[in-house]
């Protein structure tokens, strides 16, 4: 009986940590979960859906929360309502600005360049030391200047 007890308290913890994380003050970066979501026009079902995100990972600020919706802001400047289990506390990274971007061995100009990143490619975001910021794509990881990330820094 315990050991049913412990693993209902488990999994009911398990449940309840996502929505807790996003459950903090606004604006703050996360990140969209699934392959497919969308954002609507407001924040009930009820209303109608405004754009379909097809990029899991793809990294958005939340700059408001209502119940269980929280109004997005995409990195276009897209602004539009999700629901919160549609987002991933995790933290992640677009490549913006023009050209390719050095992923670096280490956090230098002077670290060996190990890829070279498109614009628009997603990735995981690590820690961020002064104007480097870890970043992974796959199984490649490395460091990229903050400045090309869209999601690293204050939101």
């Amino acid at each position: 009986m315990a050991l049913r007890i412990s693993f209902a308290l488990l999994a009911l913890a398990a449940v309840s940590v996502p929505a807790q994380a996003q459950d903090r003050e606004v604006p703050y970066w996360a990140t969209i979960r699934y392959d497919e979501t969308n954002m609507r026009v407001g924040p009930s079902q009820e209303y109608k859906i405004d754009w379909v995100y097809r990029r899991k990972g793809l990294p958005v600020k939340v700059v408001r929360v209502m119940e269980g919706w929280r109004l997005i802001q995409d990195p276009d400047g897209t602004q539009g309502w999700v629901a919160q289990r549609q987002l991933n506390p995790a933290r992640g990274a677009l490549v913006v600005g023009e050209g390719e971007s050095a992923l670096r061995a280490e956090p230098s100009a002077r670290g060996a360049i190990k890829w070279r990143l498109e614009p628009g490619v997603v990735g995981a975001l690590g820690d961020c030391d002064g104007n480097w910021c870890e970043f992974s794509v796959g199984n490649r990881s490395g460091w990229v200047l903050q400045n090309r990330l869209w999601g690293a820094g204050e939101p």
